[in-house]
């Protein structure tokens, strides 16, 4: 791929982010000026936003999980809300390609990526070593719980702090040191 080709798919996506966070209706926006030049077909598009969608959610865990470092599963819940309310539309987009796939290929594609997601939201919230069918479970008990802050907050949109209920029930007590969790893994 040519500089040239690279910065036009760029700004390409750059515009259907903006066109799909500022519609917020869901649908894959295919009509943005350069998709058919830059995109070999809607496959193409909802990966490349799966993509974009995923940089933002790295980064937003790691900044989460640097300020909250003994509430992991929180602070990824946190990461994952945030990433959301930065790129809803995105977020939309995503949610209904994988509720309405257009094709097999779709749905198998969407299918993978939401799996996936949610196995790297359980090993980041220090639920999971490694990503198998627990991690996944698991995981997406993350998302529910990141959805639900985002529900409480769209509620009260004046309340700065949404209480947040562990996902994982633990037998630790609350004042269990970074230390001694540390210890814990190993010792697991």
């Amino acid at each position: 791929m040519s500089w040239n080709a690279f910065h036009n798919r760029g700004e390409t996506l750059r515009t259907v982010v903006d066109t799909a966070n500022e519609r917020r209706d869901g649908v894959l926006p295919v009509s943005v000026p350069g998709v058919a030049e830059n995109f070999r077909d809607e496959l193409d598009l909802i990966g490349a936003l799966l993509l974009k969608w995923h940089a933002r959610l790295s980064g937003n865990i790691e900044r989460s999980l640097t300020r909250e470092p003994m509430d992991l599963e929180s602070a990824v819940a946190d990461a994952w809300h945030t990433t959301a309310e930065q790129l809803p539309g995105v977020r939309m987009v995503i949610d209904r390609c994988t509720d309405s796939p257009d094709s097999p290929e779709m749905a198998q594609a969407m299918t993978r990526a939401r799996e996936h997601e949610w196995a790297r939201l359980a090993t980041a919230a220090g639920l999971a070593s490694r990503p198998d069918r627990a991690a996944i479970t698991v995981g997406r008990r993350v998302e529910e719980l990141a959805r639900l802050q985002m529900a409480a907050a769209a509620e009260a949109p004046e309340s700065p702090q949404v209480p947040t209920p562990r996902v994982a029930s633990t037998h630790e007590p609350a004042s269990v040191s970074f230390v001694d969790r540390i210890k814990a893994v190993i010792a697991a």
